[in-house]
């Protein structure tokens, strides 16, 4: 037996499993440390790819490069590239796998209120 490698068919099939956790977002998750924290994991990548996170209307919030091959996830904490924290609603978000693929994930996220005056 051995691996077979530079299989298009194999990799581009793995594109399937590709998915967001949780989904839907209620406000919190499991990967989460404190009650300040908000996190959500993209998992099951290819080590080279592109994410790139939209609102519904189109708007690019946030976007991550991957390129390690010792990793099958990125950690998103629910901030736009300015580091403001998103609002509720629906985004889109759009993987490209250069030489392997495309994929599209739609995920829902409700936002907590934040409550400082608990600390």
């Amino acid at each position: 037996m051995q691996t077979i490698l530079h299989q298009p068919t194999s990799a581009t099939s793995a594109l399937d499993i590709i998915e967001i956790v949780p989904n839907p977002y209620y406000a919190a998750s499991e990967y989460e440390t404190s009650a300040l924290d908000n996190k959500v994991k993209i998992v099951n990548l290819p080590d080279d790819c592109d994410i790139s996170i939209y609102t519904l209307n189109g708007t690019l919030i946030r976007k991550f490069i991957k390129r390690s091959n010792t990793t099958t996830s990125v950690d998103w904490d629910l901030k736009n590239f300015k580091n403001i924290p998103i609002s509720t609603g629906l985004y889109i978000i759009h993987i490209n796998a250069p030489g392997i693929g495309e994929k599209i994930l739609k995920w829902y996220g409700v936002m907590r209120a934040l409550a400082l005056d608990n600390f």
